[in-house]
């Protein structure tokens, strides 16, 4: 499995946001993207998961499944959380399983100490609460590629050490992750990628 990106070139608003961007990224490896406010982290991420169109440049997920695209084959967690204030907790979580195909909410709800907030509406939640919830979705719903854009936003640090754990399964077993932060992730990268310069 390796995810391979070419001389990529995103354009916003008739703006140049990053130039000829390249990286390679093989199973079982982290790699941390760092860059200033405005660099192109985010649209980064997005432009791999699918949501944004280079101008330019090719992208591809070699091992992968090919009648699928790679935002099919990606979890992409941004900076707000689709979460819906009105369901529950676990409701929230039985969504993304019915929508994504996924798998145990129960499961999930325990790997990021959700248990106990089960029927509590998200609504009422904290914002750490909320990203608690919101990377849920990295447990219940198997991904091979995790985008994650500033995952440790608003977390104690009892939940940095449980995601820190749960991106260290999901390397083990050959997953990819891209994390777009410049706060250590409980684990040494495998490579970076720092968008601060000029396009």
């Amino acid at each position: 499995m390796e995810l391979m990106a070419q001389d990529l070139t995103c354009e916003r608003g008739g703006r140049i946001v990053f130039r000829d961007v390249s990286l390679a990224l093989k199973a079982g490896e982290l790699m941390q993207l760092t860059g200033p406010n405005g660099s192109g982290k985010s649209t980064l991420l997005r432009l791999i998961a699918g949501l944004n169109e280079p101008q330019a440049g090719k992208l591809t997920l070699h091992g992968g499944e090919q009648e699928l695209s790679i935002g099919q084959q990606a979890h992409y967690i941004a900076h707000q959380e689709p979460v819906k204030s009105a369901l529950s907790v676990h409701e929230n979580l039985a969504f993304w399983r019915d929508f994504l195909g996924g798998g145990e909410v129960e499961e999930a709800l325990h790997a990021f100490d959700l248990a106990r907030l089960s029927s509590y509406p998200a609504g009422l939640l904290s914002a750490g609460q909320r990203r608690r919830l919101a990377l849920a979705r990295l447990v219940l719903v198997p991904r091979v590629l995790w985008l994650l854009d500033e995952p440790t936003v608003g977390l104690d640090t009892a939940s940095l050490s449980r995601l820190g754990g749960i991106m260290g399964g999901h390397l083990d077993k050959g997953g990819l992750i891209i994390a777009a932060t410049h706060v250590p992730l409980g684990r040494e990268p495998d490579a970076r990628l720092d968008l601060g310069r000029t396009p």
